[in-house]
């Protein structure tokens, strides 16, 4: 019999509730014998450009919800960030093009490298918006430093970046995290327990 198929794990690395999901996107397929297909996405592109929208926290009272949401998230589950949700944000397009390198050229050290990057950023706080930010971070071992700034910079990373980003709209995903189970989406943190109730029932 063939595999169950893989999760399809959307995030962007500038998004703090797809820093929440990737602590535990990997354990709830695990939990169902599904592996999890990592994407990155950007939110600039989806939410500004086609949707047409302000950035979450810039947004008049979503904005005050979503700070106070985060805080209660970290409360629950023991999170500490260096990262404010008001610090500056990161242009997240370097550490976009890192994964999709890593994915295409390494792909068994795209996880690992999706977590160094969220780590380095949320619970770090350090900016990652450049190829050389990103050198500098503990990269996953027989990860060359040279080699990915290099490949940040290269004409292939923006395809490979465009690509995604491309796919990502066609497939129908506009925010960050998003989980797709066997078609079906849930978008957002606090959809990972009904995603998981969808795989434990088959769905409904």
């Amino acid at each position: 019999m063939n595999p169950p198929a893989p999760l399809l794990f959307y995030f962007d690395f500038i998004s703090p509730f797809g820093y929440f999901a990737s602590l535990r996107v990997e354990a709830l397929a695990a939990r169902h014998g599904r592996t999890v297909d990592w994407h990155a996405m950007l939110l600039g592109v989806s939410v500004m450009k086609v949707m047409g929208l302000k950035p979450l926290l810039d947004t008049p009272l979503k904005g005050d919800y979503i700070r106070r949401d985060a805080q209660r998230y970290m409360r629950r589950h023991g999170l500490v960030l260096k990262r404010r949700l008001d610090d500056p944000v990161m242009d997240p397009r370097a550490a976009g093009r890192a994964f999709h390198c890593v994915k295409h050229h390494h792909p068994a050290l795209a996880v690992p490298l999706a977590h160094a990057l969220y780590d380095a950023y949320w619970a770090q706080g350090r900016d990652l918006s450049t190829a050389d930010a990103i050198a500098d971070i503990a990269l996953p071992e027989g990860l060359d430093p040279g080699w990915l700034r290099a490949a940040i910079a290269s004409d292939e990373a923006g395809a490979l970046m465009r690509s995604a980003v491309d796919a990502s709209l066609k497939a129908g995903i506009f925010g960050s995290p998003t989980l797709v189970v066997d078609g079906e989406p849930f978008w957002g943190v606090q959809t990972l327990e009904l995603a998981e109730e969808w795989l434990q029932r088959g769905g409904w």
